[in-house]
């Protein structure tokens, strides 16, 4: 199925068409506030897992039916040399005397009855959930490697969506993703559910900051877009990363943390009534007349009066919603699959599994 014609003519018509709607009208100051607000709950949760899966201080937990002092606790753990400080000497944190030889410490176990976790940073964290230390310590690592495995993924999923089905339906359909993905998160049972959630949640995370990057693109003039792909998206990514740490500050078990990320992405959900749809992707649809509506409501919002006509130059009579024969198609989710970028990305991801 070809790809709807977009040569640098079209596009410099287009910029001259809206050229009268000005660059920095009130138009313009609320499509780039309202998309760079978008981006403040990415940057909040792109480095999300330094707080999730931090490990406290832990050692191996003891019976409780020994019954022991606190001083007979802590002899029970053998002393090991830290390289990460200076060859001290430090608690084992895999490791104990063996329950039946605690007296005359002669032989050591693993961790049989579980760790104790220090718990006077966080309440709980994922590392602490889970017991991800020791022998399971190698899942800690991988959680993070998943995550931005599915930013990757969601880097060559994002375009193809936007493309099909519009910016900003897939913008706010991924942001509607991430905050019902993350509130089915918060009641992870194990490790596994929790990142195979990760997974997605990095899809959808990347899928709507790339897409609200575009729309911003497509919508704003020339100047303004500069300004809001440079300064705009880099400034308001930056304000999430300010605030995580000052939530994970102030809540310290993780699933009531994931509830803070939750709801910072369902205060972005109403912008859909504010922001429009990118005008050049409903060109490239065929859409004229929606494309006009946007920019003659842009022009009355700027107090501008606009052209009778608006788009003069002609839209190409193939493009990438009409059949051979011309006639309308309308298109779904499986489409998906024809686009040759899916295909060798869905081959990548099964090679990398099955290796």
């Amino acid at each position: 199925m070809p790809a709807a014609t977009s040569d640098t003519s079209k596009i410099t018509d287009y910029d001259a068409a809206t050229a009268f709607l000005g660059e920095w009208g009130p138009f313009q100051r609320r499509v780039v506030f309202l998309l760079c607000l978008s981006f403040i709950p990415n940057g909040l949760t792109a480095l999300s897992v330094v707080f999730l899966a931090d490990t406290p201080d832990h050692r191996c937990a003891l019976p409780a039916h020994l019954n022991l002092s606190a001083a007979w606790r802590n002899s029970s753990i053998p002393l090991e040399e830290d390289a990460n400080r200076d060859g001290a000497l430090v608690p084992s944190k895999c490791s104990r005397y063996k329950v039946e030889n605690l007296l005359n410490y002669s032989e050591r176990e693993g961790c049989l009855d579980g760790w104790e976790f220090d718990h006077s940073v966080y309440t709980s964290t994922i590392v602490s959930e889970w017991d991800l230390v020791c022998d399971q310590s190698w899942k800690k690592p991988l959680t993070t490697s998943l995550f931005f495995g599915g930013i990757l993924a969601g880097s060559f999923v994002s375009g193809q969506l936007s493309d099909r089905f519009g910016r900003k339906m897939v913008m706010f359909g991924t942001i509607g993703l991430q905050v019902v993905t993350t509130l089915i998160q918060i009641f992870s049972s194990s490790w596994i559910m929790f990142v195979v959630l990760y997974f997605l949640l990095a899809v959808e995370q990347i899928s709507n900051y790339v897409v609200a990057f575009v729309l911003g693109a497509e919508i704003l003039g020339p100047q303004v877009r500069t300004f809001f792909s440079t300064a705009g998206v880099c400034l308001f990514f930056a304000v999430g990363y300010t605030l995580l740490p000052l939530f994970a500050f102030f809540v310290r078990d993780w699933r009531m943390l994931q509830v803070g990320f939750m709801l910072a992405g369902s205060v972005c959900l109403p912008l859909f009534w504010f922001i429009p749809e990118s005008p050049r992707w409903l060109l490239s649809q065929g859409r004229v007349e929606e494309a006009e509506v946007i920019i003659r409501n842009a022009a009355k919002m700027n107090r501008i009066e606009s052209p009778p006509v608006i788009f003069t130059f002609v839209v190409p009579a193939f493009s990438q919603n009409e059949g051979r024969t011309g006639e309308t198609r309308v298109h779904n989710i499986c489409d998906l699959l024809r686009s040759p970028n899916i295909r060798w990305l869905s081959v990548t991801l099964w090679l990398v599994w099955l290796v």
